[in-house]
Parts: C-alpha cells; structure tokens; sequence
C-alpha cells in the first residue's frame, strides 16, 4: 500500500524510466493528446527523471506537429493494467526538428525505422491501403545515402511534464496523489480523492 508521498513519486517516477527503456513496458507506448483534443498512441523513446521530459520521435509533416506549434498544451496518459496504475502527465510540448537531441536520435536509428520518413506525410490521402512507403523501400532496409531525404521530416517531440496525477485502482480502495512542478521546478505533492 502507498501511504507516503516520497514513495508514490518514486514509483511514478521509476515506472517511467522503465516505460523508455523496456519494450515490454505496459507504459512503453502511451496515449498522447495535442492541445487540439487529437490523442494518439506514441512510443516513449526516452524519459529524464531530471528535468522531467519525455520525448517521442515524430514526423515534421505530421498534424500533430502543427497543432504543437500552434499550442504547446500536451496530456500523456500512461496504464499499466497488471500493476492497476494509471498516470496521467500535462505539460508543453515542442517539435524539435535541428536540435543536438534530433541529430543524436536520428543517427542512433537503424535505416530500417528511419525509413518511415521517406514516404508521404502522415495523413496523405491513398487510393488504398498504404504503408505510405516509396514501393522500393516496402520490406526493404535503405542505405544512408538513401536516407538523406528523409531527415528533413524527421523531429522530437519534447514533452516537459509541469504536472502528474497518479492513481492506483485497488479493490480495498483507490488512491490518488497529484504533483505540480513549482516555479523553482521543486515538485509540490498532496493526496486527491480518486
């Protein structure tokens, strides 16, 4: 039972360190929403208990990266069934498209998944079902000097989280604890009623 809040932010905290690191995380690939209310199901590719980021890897020409743009208000929704442990992240989000941490991503990424970015954009209509992938390239791993066009579409999205709800569901009851991130970025926690 949790009944000390150092003790829940080090469980949330844990729970999200492991959801960037192992692929069989239940928390590996959270729901995502845009400040436009469009929720999608991304993979966290790294998270920094520090500062308090996580970051996903996305496509420039994605909607997604306008609506960011357009307003930075993110919510990421985390469950992880086995542990009855749901958490919910708010906070800004950026689209990094030539920054230091874009360039790194990008170059520790196999050609096969960096592939992805050599079709067409996110949401361009097809006459059928589509991988949106140049038909050279289906199955198919590209070599580097293939790969330069598709770096331009390639970005970060950066989440800094500014608040976290946590919430364990238990049949003996509930509990709940919020965290908001102070402007000296100290988290400040309390319980909530679930």
């Amino acid at each position: 039972m949790f009944d000390n809040l150092d003790d829940v932010r080090s469980d949330l905290t844990a729970r999200l360190v492991r959801a960037a690191r192992d692929r069989k995380s239940p928390m590996h690939t959270p729901a995502v929403v845009s400040g436009d209310v469009d929720a999608r199901i991304m993979v966290l590719r790294a998270f920094d208990s520090a500062a308090f980021t996580l970051r996903f890897h996305t496509d420039t020409r994605a909607p997604k990266a306008a609506a960011f743009a357009a307003d930075p208000r993110a919510a990421v929704l985390f469950y992880d069934k086995g542990a009855k442990i749901q958490i919910r992240a708010r906070g800004s989000a950026r689209v990094l498209a030539d920054a230091p941490v874009t360039e790194q991503a990008w170059a520790n990424g196999s050609n096969f998944a960096r592939r992805c970015y050599l079709g067409e954009g996110p949401g361009t209509p097809a006459d059928g079902p589509t991988s949106g992938l140049p038909s050279e390239f289906e199955g198919v791993e590209p070599t580097d000097e293939q790969l330069t066009a598709a770096r331009p579409n390639f970005a970060i999205l950066m989440v800094e989280i500014e608040s976290l709800d946590w919430l364990y569901l238990a049949h003996t009851g509930h509990v709940r604890a919020g965290f908001e991130r102070g402007a000296d970025a100290a988290w400040q926690g309390r319980w909530l009623s679930p």
